[in-house]
């Protein structure tokens, strides 16, 4: 007999989409130890606070946390004012939402009845991955709220009229920031996996997690250093930066890396790398499976490595010419005493880069001809296209960061790691914020993850130079940038230029790099890698991953190049070193560190690269 002859509704069919069991691990099983564990995260996230807040009652850091803020919410006023002072327009950005969230409503309930779902795109979210987001209607719909709210939001930045270009850039840089920020895979109550975990743990897991927490912010010395790996795993000298090799020379600037040399014969031309000092140049020889140090020593150069100090108060004055000058001129000056060679190879790395341009200028002006051919790895000269770092380079951050350091003498590392981080937050901050502090994981071992960790202070007057000239007025580009008080210009710079990109890069875009090669008055080949600023540089070729672009004449539109270069499988490695070896590959026997001139200081990474930040 059918239920509706016995009076009784039949059910079974009501929400075909959902499985009522799929319920039981979001019910808390263990109340009292759940409670027990709450109140000891709440006293760990006290004690969190406490670290947070006692520096600054003490006077050693400064809460100029405001500022930021401050910028974030006049530029989104901005977007808002747009909107809302004209009532057509706020109906019709009322009504983008509205319809959006409509929809949703309708795909929830087609979902419900067993009907096909059509739902918002996810576009590879990795946050989304797990199959509760869409099996479970309540996440199935928070996560289409999100989502349809966020891409809301970006379409009122590029919709809104008006805007300068800086403003309109900072305003998208910024609703990037919030919507990443409030993500629901962030809570705990909106995030199916953390719910779960957290039911299923008790709790215990924010006890840990919270913990970790006030370690991280005291770490930081009243800052959040957010754990991103183990850094208990690794040490500089013994599992990182191992390339033998030994320092030659120092000043208080830098110290001057010579390594050992690894083949009977080298190139008789030495190597110079100027790595940024925005970071340490280990990322160039993390370990010897991935050092391109090492494997330029094992291809027969004999390289030099320049390692900045990690200022203090005491290089506050110390600017962008006492860099180029007691860097690489005296690195030029120290590689002449141990070889006895007057041409050398040059490469500069990111802001390196940048540096080594404007000095081949300067150097062109006087000159110098000691470096015969420059290497150039994702370096920006002409910063028109130079990326989300301008949104905080406009005339009132600045100012205000001048202040700070001048106060200090220098820029904390801990800054300019957040900067950096917040350009990929989706990757570099919030799955690292959930895995440690919401479900109380240690992070895994990993190399790279750590020296982003190692983070470097910024010498005040360096900084401001570098800040004002490069990003904010574009005096290199436009040769109006003075060293040894004239304007240097690149078109001077006629030697040989190999100039890398990489085609994923959040730091130098790649059209960045290609539009600064139009500068230089000498042959530029421009090769663009695959990947991002630091994995499209270090790929080394045994590896056989991504890919490179090269053959194209530097001109034209940066898109028609790239529609137009040969793509080559695997690393850019073996075609810059036949690069190289095109321009000179007289051969001389190997040499020793320091030759007969220079008796070594120490063993190579030296300690300046091991003075923390």
């Amino acid at each position: 007999m059918a239920d509706t002859d016995t009076g009784q509704a039949d059910t079974s069919q009501s929400i075909p989409a959902f499985d009522p069991a799929k319920l039981e691990p979001f019910v808390v099983k263990d109340p009292q130890a759940m409670s027990i564990n709450i109140a000891r995260s709440l006293e760990n996230l006290g004690k969190a606070a406490s670290e947070w807040l006692q520096p600054r009652e003490g006077g050693e850091k400064k809460n100029d946390e405001i500022e930021p803020l401050t910028d974030m919410v006049a530029t989104l006023s901005k977007v808002v004012e747009y909107w809302v002072s004209d009532p057509a327009r706020a109906l019709e950005a009322q009504t983008l939402l509205m319809t959006s969230y409509f929809g949703i409503w309708m795909n929830s309930l087609s979902k419900a009845a067993g009907k096909p779902l059509v739902a918002p795109e996810l576009r590879g979210d990795k946050r989304f991955s797990a199959q509760d987001w869409s099996d479970t209607p309540f996440f199935d719909f928070l996560r289409q709220i999100y989502l349809v709210t966020a891409d809301w939001a970006e379409k009122l930045v590029a919709r809104a009229d008006g805007l300068d270009p800086h403003t309109r850039h900072k305003a998208q840089f910024y609703v990037r920031q919030v919507t990443a920020a409030l993500s629901p895979s962030n809570f705990v109550l909106t995030n199916p996996e953390l719910y779960k975990e957290t039911v299923a743990r008790s709790g215990a897991n924010l006890v840990e997690g919270m913990k970790k927490l006030a370690e991280d912010i005291k770490a930081g010395r009243g800052d959040l250093k957010i754990r991103q790996s183990d850094m208990t795993k690794f040490k500089v000298g013994e599992n990182l930066a191992i390339t033998p090799g030994k320092v030659i020379a120092e000043n208080d600037v830098c110290q001057i890396l010579q390594y050992d040399a690894a083949t009977d014969t080298v190139l008789k031309r030495p190597l110079l790398i100027v790595p940024p000092w925005i970071n340490k140049f280990y990322v160039l020889d993390l370990n010897p499976q991935k050092s391109f140090i090492k494997w330029c020593v094992d291809q027969g150069h004999t390289v030099f490595m320049i390692s900045w100090v990690n200022p203090d108060e005491r290089h506050a004055r110390k600017n962008w010419e006492d860099y180029a000058r007691d860097g690489i001129g005296f690195a030029l000056e120290t590689i002449t005493k141990a070889t006895g060679e007057k041409e050398v190879n040059a490469i500069g790395y990111c802001v390196g880069g940048t540096l080594l341009a404007a000095t081949l200028a300067l150097h062109a002006r006087e000159g110098d001809k000691r470096i015969r051919s420059c290497t150039l790895f994702t370096t920006q000269v002409d910063f028109t296209f130079a990326g989300d770092l301008k949104v905080f380079a406009d005339e009132g951050q600045i100012s205000h960061l001048e202040k700070s350091m001048n106060e200090d003498g220098y820029l904390e590392g801990s800054k300019m790691a957040m900067a950096f981080n917040m350009l990929r937050a989706q990757e570099l901050i919030w799955p690292y914020v959930v895995n440690a502090y919401l479900k109380g994981q240690d992070p895994a071992p990993f190399d790279l993850l750590y020296w982003n960790a190692d983070s470097t202070r910024m010498a005040a007057a360096n900084h401001s130079y570098y800040l004002r000239n490069c990003y904010l007025e574009n005096n290199l580009a436009q040769g109006k940038m003075v060293l040894a008080g004239k304007p240097v210009k690149l078109g001077d710079v006629k030697i040989p230029i190999y100039n890398l990109a990489t085609r994923e890069d959040h730091i130098a875009p790649a059209k960045s790099v290609f539009v600064g090669s139009k500068l230089f008055g000498g042959p530029v080949t421009y090769v663009m890698s695959g990947s991002g600023h630091i994995a499209g540089v270090v790929n080394p070729p045994d590896r056989k991953k991504y890919q490179y672009w090269h053959n194209g004449a530097v001109e034209g539109e940066f898109e028609d190049w790239a529609a137009k270069a040969d793509m080559t499988a695997g690393s850019w490695w073996p075609h810059w070193h036949a690069w190289i070896e095109s321009e000179s590959d007289e051969k001389v026997p190997a040499r020793v560190p320091g030759g007969k001139k220079l008796n070594p200081i120490e063993e190579a990474p030296g300690s300046y690269v091991k003075v923390r930040a």
